[in-house]
């Protein structure tokens, strides 16, 4: 009897540990709640202060504590670790503040990320500058980028817009107002067009001008047409709509420049240098030019060709030095980048000051979109496996860079999105010529209402 109920046991524990190392590979957030969260917060209960000690985090403690300690105890006097705020669990990991000891800075504890990585069990430590004397560690129980599932709560606003998930499980929030031109990169099946998918499906919800120009005949932009303002499918017609557009810009500059012309002695908070500080009756709605397959726009056959090539990369670069203060951002999405495109395109991307670099077919493009960051982003970026589409190391000209990956967006739920909100395009008179063509939606017959019975004999 005591056998049977010691190979009960034991093939209860063998198949508890099955089911443990299952869950952790298919379902890494249930395993993280169940098991992976006890057990990474009691390693760090245990072992804080030895680990601290061990990473060279500690700093000896003030005079007045020492003599206290001597003179109420025998024991040694201890260096001190960084004083810790309460343990807060999270869906994806753990968030925990530290006080930091006077002498002691936030790269000392980024510098022991991976130690500390290693210590507690987790799957990444990243850390964060709260306020002067304080940090955040956000401890990653698992790879959030194997299956990307977006945070309940975002930083969702007007021209803001979730669109892909960080390494470190918060929200990549794409934010026109801060950053107000990006270059997105991408080989072929890399996910580039499923970044931009979201994107486009993130805007449509808002009162934005959205204009788009794809040298592909269309078949990116073309779903999207029910809530595109225009649409340019050739570089003909592109170079008939960016005139347009610097037009447009234009005109809005003579709007805020007639605002500026008031009486003196007008309250300062009534003088404005762009579109955000007019009145919100007297404000024009904002535009985003995306631009897919940028090198159509560049490559050339002829003279007459170049000419016109070098009219529209002109107004590009004219659009995105002049355009933020205007309300009017680029989007401007390609395979491949470089300065062997031709005139213009070092001067275009100094411009673009987001940077968004897929999988890419090799390191030159990679480094003509991150190489002025950091050296490690392009590193980054040429790791990309292509069994991960919708991976990429996204930065900006601040320094800052991370990876992402985008969730998946099927092109019909986007082109449901874009049909159930073109109601909210906003009427830009001159834009009303590239308006797309939207075919009608086609009715369903209603069989009819009875149905006939077989005659029988």
């Amino acid at each position: 009897m005591t056998d049977l109920v010691t190979w009960a046991e034991l093939g209860g524990s063998l198949a508890a540990i099955g089911g443990a190392a299952y869950a952790r590979h298919a379902h890494p957030a249930a395993y993280w709640s169940t098991v992976g969260l006890p057990v990474s917060v009691a390693r760090l209960l245990a072992s804080y202060t030895s680990t601290m000690d061990a990473c060279g985090l500690t700093v000896e403690p003030p005079r007045w504590r020492a003599l206290a300690v001597k003179a109420t105890t025998r024991r040694e006097v201890r260096p001190v670790p960084p004083r810790r705020g309460m343990i807060r669990p999270t869906s994806t990991g753990l968030r925990i503040r530290l006080r930091l000891a006077p002498g002691q800075e936030p790269a000392d504890v980024a510098a022991s990320a991976e130690r500390l990585r290693h210590a507690w069990g987790v799957h990444a430590v990243y850390v964060r500058d709260v306020k002067p004397g304080v940090v955040e560690l956000r401890l990653v129980g698992f790879d959030v980028l194997r299956k990307v599932r977006m945070p309940r709560r975002t930083e969702a606003g007007p021209l803001r817009v979730p669109v892909a998930l960080r390494e470190d499980a918060t929200a990549f929030v794409r934010d026109y107002r801060a950053v107000p031109h990006e270059l997105v990169l991408g080989a072929t099946l890399s996910g580039k067009s499923m970044f931009l998918r979201n994107l486009l499906a993130g805007l449509a919800a808002q009162p934005v001008v959205l204009v788009g120009i794809d040298c592909k005949r269309g078949v990116e932009l073309a779903p999207f047409a029910p809530r595109l303002s225009a649409l340019a499918t050739d570089p003909e017609q592109a170079a008939e709509l960016l005139p347009v557009l610097v037009k447009e810009m234009e005109d809005r500059y003579d709007l805020i420049k007639a605002r500026q012309g008031i009486a003196p002695g007008t309250p300062d908070e009534l003088i404005t240098s762009d579109v955000w500080g007019l009145p919100e009756d007297e404000r024009p709605a904002p535009i985003v030019l995306f631009v897919d397959e940028v090198a159509e726009l560049f490559l050339v056959a002829t003279r007459k060709e170049e000419e016109r090539r070098d009219e529209m990369v002109t107004q590009l670069i004219r659009l995105a030095q002049l355009g933020r203060a205007a309300g009017i951002y680029l989007e401007v999405c390609g395979q491949r980048f470089g300065a062997e495109l031709g005139k213009g395109a070092t001067m275009l991307r100094a411009q673009l000051t987001g940077r968004v670099c897929h999988r890419v077919n090799d390191e030159a493009s990679a480094k003509m979109a991150l190489g002025d960051i950091a050296p490690e982003a392009v590193l980054a970026s040429c790791a990309i496996a292509a069994e991960l589409p919708g991976l990429a190391v996204v930065g900006d000209t601040s320094g800052g860079w991370s990876r992402i990956r985008t969730p998946h967006l099927s092109l019909a739920d986007a082109a449901a999105t874009c049909r159930e909100t073109a109601h909210l395009t906003p009427a830009v008179p001159v834009l009303a010529p590239f308006r797309p063509y939207v075919p009608p939606v086609p009715v369903e017959e209603s069989g009819p209402l009875a149905t006939p019975q077989p005659i029988t004999e």
